[in-house]
């Protein structure tokens, strides 16, 4: 995706544009110097609506960058602010499917743990109980159906830390597939594991209406088996 398509448009009005980000892609730039999902959302406005000048776009919230899925950038600082706020206040609720290596003992159950973050490797450790400089994670999942040696998982994560999802499934014992960073068996690649963002419900940060906004799975293979249950 060197440039951003109408079809990975989920939702734009003055405010707010949401798209889909493919695995791989940076939501912001980093070291690597590889131009980020934020710089194309950037020159699609500024074509779009030719505009001159900057571009303000605000970034809400962030995905991994092997994590696929919706993305929601502010296009005004009053829609960055409030959307923040609603993030912090965890009044946004995020659904993700995640595809995992072995079928959780407990078909829907609420996970809480204690993250601390090892920044040398960019890991982070999910601890059952509260210990120094950790922050609680919390994430509700539901197992949805098996196909091709996978399990498909529903997950709302109540609280937005850094791998949560990737780390907490692991810590339980069902690594996301492909994620060779916290244990999948699965063969994987740095850039694509089997997690992605489904859907974002908020409260529009300026018309004050429920949004509801969804990203559909990649269209590969092992994702595909699942495309029925997905789209529901």
């Amino acid at each position: 995706m060197k440039e951003l398509r109408k079809e990975d448009v989920i939702y734009e009005d003055n405010h707010l544009i949401a798209v889909c980000k493919p695995a791989g892609m940076l939501v912001q730039g980093d070291e690597t110097g590889d131009e980020p999902l934020s710089e194309l959302v950037k020159r699609y406005i500024k074509d779009k609506y030719r505009k001159p000048g900057d571009v303000f776009l605000g970034t809400i919230h962030r995905l991994d960058r092997p994590v696929s899925g919706l993305v929601l950038f502010a296009r005004t600082s009053k829609a960055l602010t409030r959307m923040n706020e609603q993030f912090r206040d965890k009044k946004i609720k995020k659904t993700y499917f995640a595809l995992v290596d072995r079928k959780p003992k407990k078909l829907a159950d609420k996970l809480v743990h204690y993250l601390t973050k090892d920044t040398s490797r960019n890991l982070a450790r999910a601890n059952d109980n509260e210990v120094k400089n950790s922050k609680r994670a919390e994430l509700d999942y539901q197992y949805i159906n098996t196909a091709n040696h996978k399990f498909l998982l529903r997950v709302s994560p109540v609280t937005g830390r850094p791998h949560q999802i990737r780390v907490q499934l692991a810590k339980m014992g069902c690594p996301i597939a492909g994620d060779l960073k916290y244990g999948s068996s699965s063969k994987g690649r740095e850039t694509f594991i089997y997690l992605h963002a489904f859907s974002l419900q908020f409260e529009h940060p300026v018309k004050k209406e429920w949004i509801n906004l969804h990203c559909p799975v990649p269209d590969e293979m092992n994702w595909n088996f699942f495309r029925d249950v997905t789209s529901q």
